[in-house]
């Protein structure tokens, strides 16, 4: 029989709060970069409970600093503040009110919880050291990220070590996975055009067809996993959208692809993405046409640090139990912007399972709140640990 999931009195009293403001977020949803009203709603918060805060880190960014005791150790704790561009279908009776945005990815849910881990700290204050409160903007591909580290974040909160986590339903309500070493894929996305010269459909041989290039580049670029990634290496390479014109009879100018390639090896990332432009300057020679890739590097692999997840891993049996805690994390071919942070700052990236089937980045992903509290207690014991007051 697992064990109980055991909950602060605190965290428990004031958890109905913390749903209200997933909530209210969630009703609210903005995209990557243009989340000032949620920003807004955090440094309120924040300021309430008596925790400096510091607005506008890397455009909508906020960080809160609180300090206890005499001790010189910091610890950063992250959530992501932006939503999908989706419609939502849920039927909730706080479903998002803006037709295009909706948090189904739950990083409404991650912010409520770093929330409910900052209440409670500033309340308790049973730790020595600095906690930096790292509410972050634009995970969703928009390099959030990228963007609070190139504002300073850590020359003007400096940390010794950092954590985040993310809700999953692939695993049991109150299950944590932590395990050291690469757990998710960095990413790569890459626009292509395909240029040739458009005429009439049934004179194509007037023409040069890029909708013809278009599809021996696709079928090329599948070639670049099956014959110049390592067979034991993970490599995942996708095109997500071909766009040209929609008339029945007429060869287009042009076409447009796009799409991602996902690893979890830095090095084989970039040799994928200089196979890319060598793939697409070949078609060009083959039909004749011109092909211009643009291919970008938007998200590092996701590497934890063994001390790090090993903390993680303490926190979650004495909040979870033993039974509730796996340390075997098979890698994960999604991204996350976690990872930015890991290069610059030594910690882990956890996560934490919740009831529900219906896959993240569904139009119908619905949320468990009764991780809320959960979340908000491993956080806040994972502080209480490394930062132990002596004696």
């Amino acid at each position: 029989m697992p064990q109980a999931i055991s909950i602060p009195d605190e965290i428990a009293a004031f958890n109905d709060e913390i749903v209200a403001i997933r909530r209210d977020i969630h009703q609210h949803p903005e995209l990557g970069f243009e989340e000032v009203r949620t920003s807004a709603l955090v440094a309120e918060k924040l300021e309430s409970w008596g925790i400096e805060v510091h607005r506008n880190v890397g455009r909508t960014g906020v960080v809160g600093v609180l300090r206890a005791g005499g001790g010189n150790r910091s610890i950063g704790l992250r959530a992501d503040m932006d939503a999908l561009p989706l419609t939502e279908e849920t039927g909730l009776p706080f479903a998002s009110t803006s037709p295009g945005r909706f948090h189904g990815c739950g990083h409404d849910a991650h912010t409520a919880i770093l929330l409910g881990a900052a209440r409670y700290l500033a309340q308790t204050r049973n730790f020595e050291g600095t906690v930096v409160f790292v509410f972050q903007p634009a995970e969703e591909g928009l390099g959030g990220a990228r963007a609070m580290i190139a504002d300073g974040l850590f020359e003007r909160f400096p940390v010794d070590e950092i954590y985040g986590l993310h809700n999953s339903t692939i695993t049991p309500h109150g299950h944590v996975h932590v395990s050291p070493g690469p757990v998710q894929a960095g990413a790569d996305f890459f626009d292509i055009v395909v240029t040739g010269t458009g005429g009439h459909a049934a004179h194509p041989h007037a023409a040069r067809d890029p909708v013809v290039a278009a599809a021996a580049l696709i079928t090329a670029l599948q070639s670049i996993i099956s014959r110049h990634a390592p067979p034991r290496e993970s490599a995942v390479l996708s095109v997500t959208s071909v766009n040209s014109n929609v008339s029945y009879n007429i060869i287009p100018e042009t076409v447009h692809l796009r799409g991602t390639v996902r690893t979890l090896d830095g090095p084989l990332k970039a040799r994928i993405a200089e196979r890319i432009r060598a793939v697409a300057a070949g078609v060009a020679v083959g039909h004749d046409v011109r092909v211009e890739a643009d291919v970008r590097d938007a998200v590092s692999p996701l590497v934890n640090s063994a001390e790090h997840a090993q903390a993680i891993a303490d926190a979650a049996r004495a909040v979870v139990g033993d039974e509730s805690v796996t340390t075997d994390w098979r890698p994960s071919m999604g991204s996350e912007d976690f990872s930015e942070f890991l290069a610059h700052v030594p910690g882990a990236f956890f996560s934490l399972g919740h009831h529900g089937d219906i896959p993240l980045h569904s139009p119908r992903f619905f949320l468990d709140e009764g991780i809320l509290p959960v979340g908000s207690a491993l956080f806040s014991r994972l502080v209480e640990e490394r930062l132990k007051p002596a004696g």
